[in-house]
């Protein structure tokens, strides 16, 4: 009977031997498992920005396709978290516009993120954020475990839309503490550990805290893209670098807004600066008046890179100047500046501070942009005590657009203390109430606003942007008969080449086209084909000389159908005509056609010219478009004086 009793013992200790090895066999194969999850790398759609993603650094999958504008990028190198993810990627050149896999990192916000143009993208610039992220190649750290599901800042992930199907789970919160988010992995790894049994040790709450990262419940959802500088508190100086253990920086608890600064109104890309009356009569109180305008203006403008850009210049005795173009970049911090301006005192010398203004302020070191209208508004109260009238006019030969609001202006009694009567009437671009605005009272000042914005963003009516050097279609007429032969002919060129360059030459500034001529005529560029200095300059070198006889009334009447036909009608109309020799045709004709179609036409002769023959062709007074060379090599003499008449006659055209 006892052996029969150890028998059966020895046979249950057996049974259990072999229950437990195969039970701790089978946890070791379940952890194994746990521990070593098959990696998925989440993919993004392209519109996806960085900031509404929470995690630190991640690997992700971009589609095909992001190098779309409409997916923005803020930034060079280091991105603003407002970029889209995958924008950003082709940007920097780590993913082309097939797509890919990425690694990303946040960092810290700058104060200022520079667009530029990389591999087909154009990123823009933005004053600053709060938040930033670079992009490099998806080669993954050794030890670091990247999430194979985004924690994004927002309930509705846009992961989802791209077919992703991780999810976030809520645990329920303890009474003392703050709800964090746990991602659908972090679950499991929880409940295989809950479900182990207890002869292996279970890791502490202490060990748990130090080895995951809390991530924060998203405050709201109002905002774009979460904020993790205002949201998140960093508990070990491992989690943020260079932070000390339990710090919050102090920028870390404001609450900012969520929204980017703004670009700026891009249907009011003007350069504009105020003039602001700072002299002694005007007043502590009406000063303040003033300044409040201009906030107001600065509010109303919505100021900012991609639209207006302005600056202010106060004027007493001497003009100076307070903040340029580049200072302040959007509406608010333009409004605190002003608030600071302090009161100069002194005379009302305007005519001094337009002078000091075209000189100085529209400079590309002052923030002045090639592609805006430059503006300013001189605001005065009475009258100048200075005359207005010459330094008003050379600055709109500079192309600057100049707006006068006057405030209370003189009485009866006072109208002989004024220096220059109509004063401005006489410094605007136009005489019809358009640039110029008054005021009887400073308490109506504000009446003013509205009109003013519209005016001054009203780009197509700014008739002071456009000068003699970026308004015009310049047809060059080349004759190129066997008289003329191939060194003077490279010498013609170089003439067309010498007055080509003077000007301001894009699609929407001044265009150049050219057309040569013996017996027949050839058009060797129009007005619409290149677009730059640099094309237009390679283009003449590249004409061939021709040879043949001369028939110049057939060349205008070319160059009318072939060249001025596709002139803009906003352009002024030029012709420039070049011969050596007389005409084996009529030209009386011919010129005629053109003075009737308002082509201004230049005749330039050179060695066997008819005189007569220029004088018909030439616009009247022929004085003023007719000239005669002697030789080609003297040719180059006539360049500036060409030019010259050109903007004398633009200068002179009426105002009204």
């Amino acid at each position: 009977m006892r052996t029969v009793v150890l028998t059966m013992k020895a046979s249950v200790i057996e049974m259990f031997l072999v229950l437990l090895v195969t039970g701790v066999h089978s946890n070791k194969e379940t952890a194994k498992k746990i521990k070593r999850p098959k990696f998925t790398v989440p993919q993004i759609n392209c519109d996806v920005k960085a900031g509404k993603i929470i995690n630190p650094e991640f690997i992700v999958k971009c589609p095909a396709g992001c190098q779309d504008p409409k997916y923005h990028v803020y930034g060079t190198d280091v991105y603003a978290s407002y970029s889209s993810v995958c924008g950003a990627a082709v940007h920097s050149g780590v993913l082309d516009n097939s797509g890919g896999k990425i690694l990303v990192r946040k960092v810290a916000g700058q104060s200022g993120y520079k667009g530029s143009y990389s591999n087909g993208v154009q990123s823009l610039s933005l004053p600053r954020w709060r938040e930033s992220f670079i992009v490099l190649e998806s080669k993954p750290k050794k030890g670091v475990t990247y999430p194979s599901a985004l924690t994004y800042s927002s309930s509705k992930s846009p992961a989802a839309q791209a077919g992703e199907t991780t999810k976030a789970y809520q645990r329920p919160p303890i009474p003392g503490t703050t709800a964090q988010p746990v991602t659908l992995m972090q679950l499991l790894a929880v409940t295989v550990a809950e479900a182990t049994p207890t002869t292996l040790p279970r890791p502490s709450p202490s060990a748990a805290s130090t080895t995951s990262r809390p991530r924060p419940q998203p405050m709201d959802h109002r905002s774009q893209e979460m904020d993790l500088w205002s949201t998140t508190t960093y508990t070990s100086s491992q989690n943020r670098p260079g932070a000390n253990p339990g710090f919050v920086p102090k920028e870390e608890l404001s609450t900012q807004s969520s929204e980017p600064v703004s670009l700026g109104d891009p249907n009011c890309k003007v350069d504009l600066s105020f003039l602001i009356d700072g002299s002694a009569s005007i007043g502590k109180r009406r000063f303040r008046i003033q300044k409040q305008f201009l906030a107001d203006v600065a509010q109303a403008l919505d100021v900012g890179p991609a639209g207006p850009l302005m600056g202010v210049v106060q004027y007493g005795d001497n003009p100076a100047t307070h903040f340029n173009l580049k200072t302040h970049m959007n509406s608010q911090d333009l409004k605190t500046a002003i608030e600071k301006i302090p009161q100069r005192g002194g005379l009302s010398n305007v005519g001094r501070a337009i002078s000091f203004v075209t000189k100085n302020f529209f400079s590309k070191a002052n923030g002045n942009r090639s592609g805006a209208p430059n503006v300013v508004v001189v605001m005065v109260d009475g009258w100048p005590t200075d005359k207005v009238e010459e330094a008003s006019r050379l600055a709109r030969e500079s192309g600057i657009n100049i707006f006068f609001i006057t405030i209370e202006g003189a009485v009866e009694n006072e109208k002989q203390y004024v220096v220059e009567p109509n004063f401005a009437n006489k410094a605007v671009c136009r005489t019809n109430g358009f640039y110029s605005l008054h005021v009887q009272s400073w308490f109506g000042l504000h009446k003013t606003l509205q009109p003013l914005v519209k005016r001054v963003c009203d780009t197509d009516r700014l008739a002071c942007s456009k000068t003699c050097l970026n308004s015009a279609d310049i047809g060059f007429v080349i004759d190129g008969s066997s008289s003329v032969g191939t060194g003077n002919f490279r010498t013609v060129l170089q003439f067309v080449t010498n007055i080509s360059k003077e000007f301001e030459i894009s699609d929407t500034d001044t265009r150049i086209g050219a057309v040569q001529y013996t017996y027949e005529q050839r058009l060797e560029f129009g007005f619409d084909k290149y677009s730059s200095k640099p094309d237009i300059l390679n283009a003449i070198k590249r004409v061939g000389y021709w040879s043949g006889g001369t028939s110049t009334g057939a060349a205008i009447n070319f160059a009318l159908e072939q060249l001025f036909m596709k002139s803009k009608p906003n352009k002024r109309k030029l012709m420039i005509l070049i011969t050596d020799g007389r005409s084996y045709d009529d030209v009386r004709i011919p010129a005629m056609a053109a003075h009737l179609k308002g082509v201004i036409t230049y005749a330039i002769g050179i060695a066997w010219a008819a005189q007569e023959e220029l004088e018909v062709i030439a616009t009247h007074p022929a004085r003023d478009h007719s000239f005669f060379v002697d030789e080609f090599d003297n040719l180059y003499q006539y360049v500036s004086r060409v030019i010259q008449n050109i903007c004398t006659e633009f200068n002179s055209q009426p105002r009204n």
